[in-house]
């Protein structure tokens, strides 16, 4: 059932535990690629102070020791064009629940690379790569349990989660869908990436990469959810929280979230957030991210991103405290 959001905010101090949260960033080799940049947020009892994270400023111990304990670990995609930090408040909030959380840096899809956009499934293969190494040989993995993990992704980074926990898409219906709405946004970004219109690169055997120890899936405005259909998400079994802005223009109805939403085995989780547009749910701007990167932070007349994250990053720590036990 769709659960249309917008109750008076929750205080949501209470419903978390009361930890420090240690950060660092990390470079994790990818054979044959550059390495990966990861950020890497984690339960610590360190002091925190205010900390630069890319365009935010967080509470965190920087390099602070991992607190005692066994903890989950929640791997993190981040949107076509993005980073690690694109979602720190969220990375903050599982944290401090009691989580460990991992966001690399897509190689080819970020801020400063697109040279791998069109080849969108060796995200699934750099987040399997990630995951492999935090689990082994990150200092804190003896923390960590092995079997069970989240994924949380948004837009580029919705898909790429799918295809982890078991999507399995069909790129060759972009052609279709954009024939049709040519002046889309996925539409209009694969034509500035394919100027000569050659045939759309293929995913090579076993190019989309699974895995099982994915547990429960945080997706949140999924790009590309018009190529999966019922065959292709019938391996994602885990329980699904699903997110959609009801403003999204960068990735409208019905082609996106609900046709995910349609075409799961199970119902999910499925969350609709009025008055919000795609980007409001990358974190809060404040006054010095909003000067430095105004088209990420606007949103429409009477809608508060940061009200609205209070409640996201709530509920996002409940689905996963319920599903990865």
């Amino acid at each position: 059932m769709i659960k249309l959001f917008w109750a008076a905010l929750i205080l949501v101090c209470g419903a978390m535990p009361a930890r420090a949260v240690g950060f660092a960033t990390f470079s994790v080799p990818d054979p044959g690629n550059p390495p990966l940049l990861v950020g890497i947020w984690y339960p610590s009892d360190a002091p925190e102070k205010p900390v630069r994270i890319s365009l935010d400023t967080a509470q965190v111990a920087p390099g602070g020791p991992v607190a005692a304990g066994m903890f989950k670990l929640i791997v993190m995609s981040h949107g076509q064009g993005g980073g690690f930090a694109n979602q720190v408040d969220t990375a903050v909030a599982l944290a401090r629940a009691g989580f460990v959380v991992a966001a690399p840096t897509h190689t080819g899809d970020n801020l400063h690379d697109g040279s791998r956009l069109l080849k969108i499934w060796d995200r699934t293969r750099q987040l399997h790569v990630v995951t492999d190494w935090v689990l082994s040989t990150w200092d804190g993995h003896a923390h960590l349990d092995q079997a069970h993990i989240g994924v949380f992704g948004f837009s580029a980074g919705g898909f790429t989660a799918l295809v982890a926990a078991g999507g399995v898409p069909d790129l060759g219906l972009i052609d279709r869908h954009c024939a049709t709405y040519p002046t889309e946004f996925t539409c209009t970004l694969i034509a500035q990436a394919n100027p000569a219109h050659a045939p759309l690169p293929k995913a090579p055997p076993g190019g989309f990469v699974h895995d099982k120890r994915i547990a429960a899936a945080v997706v949140v405005a999924p790009a590309l959810g018009f190529t999966f259909g019922k065959s292709g998400l019938a391996g994602v079994r885990m329980p699904v929280q699903l997110w959609r802005a009801e403003q999204d223009t960068t990735l409208p109805q019905p082609f996106y979230a609900q046709a995910v939403d349609d075409d799961l085995p199970a119902k999910p989780d499925y969350r609709v957030v009025p008055h919000a547009q795609h980007l409001d749910f990358l974190s809060p701007c404040d006054a010095a991210k909003t000067r430095i990167a105004p088209q990420i932070c606007s949103s429409l007349p009477g809608f508060s991103r940061a009200a609205f994250h209070a409640v996201f990053d709530r509920d996002v720590v409940r689905f996963f405290q319920a599903n990865l036990k």
